[in-house]
């Protein structure tokens, strides 16, 4: 048994749920912020047999795409009192983070 928690971004959260619930799969959705840009993330937490890790794992990476996104960093106030404004810049998001663990027991009451 493996314990999954997948993190990707919330654009690619429903499509992954409907995902797994056509392949049979039982995921706790959790609604989380963090990463490089604060954004909107969900997280999956999936318990799982280990024959199944891998199907789990195709599902994530065909439904999690990384994507190019402009953001305006944050003003630079200058000390002396010069300020700059920033630019736009390209980044990507996206994709998706996985943590697969061993799983000692599980209980399903």
């Amino acid at each position: 048994m493996k314990l999954i928690l997948a993190i990707v971004q919330d654009k690619d959260a429903n499509i992954l749920s409907n995902e797994f619930i056509d392949a049979n799969i039982r995921a706790t959705k959790l609604s989380t912020t963090g990463g490089f840009l604060k954004s909107g993330n969900t997280t999956f937490i999936i318990g799982i047999e280990d024959d199944r890790v891998e199907e789990v794992m195709a599902i994530i990476k065909q439904t999690s795409h990384a994507r190019q996104q402009f953001i305006t960093p944050p003003a630079n106030l200058d000390p002396m009192g010069d300020s700059t404004m920033p630019y736009p810049i390209e980044v990507q998001v996206g994709g998706a983070t996985v943590f697969v663990m061993p799983v000692d027991e599980f209980h399903h009451f």
